[in-house]
């Protein structure tokens, strides 16, 4: 073996090492989490007794509560006022959604610029009579009229009345098509027959079992006419049994999002597709039955030109014995198929060796832990402001999570700082001490710093943070690394484990500019639809700790210091969206941060006109993006509220 060949090997091996460790730091990730969970039941238990007797100290605790939840701008809505609201929901988005007879007249007149047709591909076998008549039902209710039904049936001998049924609806309706096949093929092999009768410009797929709003076909035939839609996806509810008034739950989506998709196929129903992003490949792999859905989304949002998202709860999926729904375990081997799936798509991006693995909040919900294949390095940039000591907490924090760490700034606001400071690290030889004379406030400290930075990357801190995760920076690094990323950012957690940061999100909050999504949720909340659970992309995250790409964060005019204490890290990674970027956030790196409490804001005077400032030229610059809604977060959701309150329940 050649010296270049024992590097070549030796490198394999610190990657094979580095996977197995990363590996090793989810299990423990996710067992961290059930135990913190259980204790937290425990104490539930221990105490219950205690809570009873200890009533009248509730009483007056609660009255206090009460008085602290109206000083705070930051709204959290008690958990029985959710509850209510969201049984209310049920009722506003179940059948009584459903078009008037004004409504469905003049969807049914509206006359659009040309003629396109929906081939509705919807797979059969052995279907419960019940549920098969509500699904054809369902699509010859629709406002919309130019669609065809295209039934391939599996069904066994035991079925027949499958085909019977579905004969009298097509000998009733010329639209409804329908084949016995020779043979059960499974899901993809059925919705592939079903794929052959197919005439339309746009494929729909539907399930055997499920139920579309009237209004479904005409809001999509919308969406294609009024934005050019090549892929079309909406909101959907799940219900039991035989009522879809009997909701368990509403999924409020978010647009188009590539990483979040990559862990999570939350776009799932209804998908409406563009007959030509076929031609370049297939619909259903029976390679990946069970997650067959999944990879044809991966594999068509990424060929399609404008993925458009309708936010009404316009499919209605039904939980019974045997479906998904109702059951991941009902269909195991579904796990199995969506990791390979998602497996098969990272490939065909040139992402290889990457590791799936399920997380707490479901099986199909998944934690992808990419390998880490740049050279490139790192620079950790830490101010360290006249006179606070937090960076040496932040400072211990980065030597125990970061063994290799190469470089580490500390920027101080005078010459004099910095020759103090410098005297004080001179044992540690990836620290750098460098002043930014006349420099205050953190944005501009943090420029001088990235100014001074050797490395591709620069991991910007916040004095006092303390890193957590014991692969923090490999963490955002894994996703940093990749072209089409700007920002990437953690979870971030008070003393008490409470979250502070989750991502950002235009428009929450109290100024409408942004706020910090699930803020002060519990550690062990797994957040709406499991998305504390998952990497995303959001439309900014937090510069308490965050990685961009040091070219990127140059092109993108660095942090404007005109934001001296607020919004300069929303604003990095508004301009960074602007250059066609993605913003990564996620929850495997962890760190704490310390709270400022508002009352200290609204008390400080000169933090005050700081906020007042900062907060009208940040509405002033960002207002066109702001007005359109951000594009992670669902307008169903209020935007007074920080833990994904439903708009459509009147405050």
């Amino acid at each position: 073996m050649n010296e270049k060949e024992e590097l070549q090997y030796l490198r394999e091996q610190v990657r094979k090492l580095k996977q197995e460790n990363r590996e090793l730091s989810s299990k423990l990730a996710v067992t961290e989490a059930s135990k913190a969970e259980t204790e937290e039941n425990l104490s539930r238990i221990k105490n219950s007794f205690a809570w009873k007797m200890a009533k009248p100290l509730r009483v007056a605790r609660a009255g206090f509560v009460r008085l602290s939840y109206y000083k705070t701008p930051k709204n959290i809505m008690s958990k029985a006022e959710y509850k209510r609201r969201l049984k209310k929901a049920y009722v506003i988005l179940g059948t009584s959604s459903f078009p008037d007879e004004e409504t469905r007249k003049a969807e049914e007149s509206t006359v659009f610029a040309e003629k396109i047709t929906f081939s509705v591909l919807v797979p059969l076998y052995n279907t419960p009579e019940k549920f098969l008549r509500d699904m054809i039902d369902s699509v010859k209710n629709q406002t919309y009229k130019d669609w065809e039904l295209c039934l391939a049936d599996g069904s066994d001998a035991e079925h027949a009345y499958v085909g019977e049924i579905c004969a009298k609806y097509a000998a009733d309706d010329n639209r409804i098509r329908y084949q016995k096949l020779e043979k059960n093929e499974g899901i993809s092999g059925n919705t592939n027959a079903c794929y052959k009768m197919a005439t339309g410009e746009y494929i729909g797929l539907f399930d055997h079992d499920d139920i579309l709003h009237p209004s479904a076909f005409y809001e999509y035939r919308k969406a294609i006419e009024e934005k050019g839609a090549d892929y079309v996806y909406c909101d959907e509810a799940t219900f039991k049994g035989d009522n879809i008034n009997d909701m368990i739950t509403l999924h409020f989506k978010p647009d188009y999002a590539l990483d979040t998709l990559r862990a999570n196929n939350y776009i799932c129903h209804f998908s409406l597709f563009k007959k030509e992003l076929l031609a370049e490949t297939e619909l259903f792999r029976t390679a990946f039955d069970g997650s067959q859905d999944h990879d044809m989304i991966l594999r068509l949002t990424s060929l399609a030109k404008n993925v458009v998202h309708v936010p009404r709860i316009l499919y209605y999926w039904r939980a019974h014995a045997g479906s998904v729904a109702s059951d991941i375990n009902a269909k195991f081997y579904a796990v199995d198929a969506a990791k390979r799936a998602v497996d098969d798509h990272l490939n065909q991006f040139g992402i290889y060796n990457t590791i799936i693995t399920s997380t707490r909040a479901f099986e199909t919900i998944f934690r992808l832990q990419y390998e880490i294949t740049t050279e490139g390095k790192v620079s950790y940039i830490l101010p360290v402001p006249k006179g606070d000591k937090a960076y040496l907490d932040t400072l211990d924090s980065v030597r125990k999570t970061d063994e290799e760490v190469e470089e580490l700034l500390l920027v101080c606001e005078s010459a004099e700082d910095a020759g103090t400071i410098e005297e004080a690290q001179k044992d540690l030889p990836f620290v750098t001490v460098i002043s930014a004379e006349g420099k205050h406030e953190i944005p501009a400290l943090y420029n001088a710093g990235a100014r001074a930075a050797k490395g591709e990357y620069l991991l910007f801190l916040k004095p006092g943070i303390k890193l957590i995760s014991s692969d923090f920076a490999e963490e955002l690094l894994m996703y940093a690394q990749r072209e089409d990323v700007g920002a990437v950012g953690g979870k971030y957690l008070f003393s008490d484990k409470k979250i502070q940061h989750a991502g950002l999100i235009l428009g929450l909050g109290d100024h409408g500019t942004v706020g910090h999504v699930h803020y002060k949720c519990e550690y062990t909340h797994i957040g709406y639809m499991g998305r504390l659970c998952y990497a995303q992309n959001m439309s900014a995250v937090s510069g308490n700790a965050m990685m961009v790409k040091a070219k990127d964060f140059a092109e993108a005019g660095c942090f404007d210091e005109g934001f001296a204490r607020f919004y300069y890290d929303a604003d990095l990674c508004l301009k960074l969206r602007a250059m066609k970027k993605l913003n990564v956030f996620t929850p495997f790196a962890e760190a704490y941060v310390e709270e400022v409490p508002y009352e200290v804001l609204n008390t400080d005077e000169e933090g005050s006109i700081y906020l007042q400032k900062e907060n009208k030229a940040f509405l002033e610059r960002w207002q066109t993006e702001i007005a359109k809604g951000d594009p992670y977060y669902n307008p169903n959701f209020s935007l007074k509220y920080l833990d994904y309150t439903l708009k459509v329940v009147k405050d």
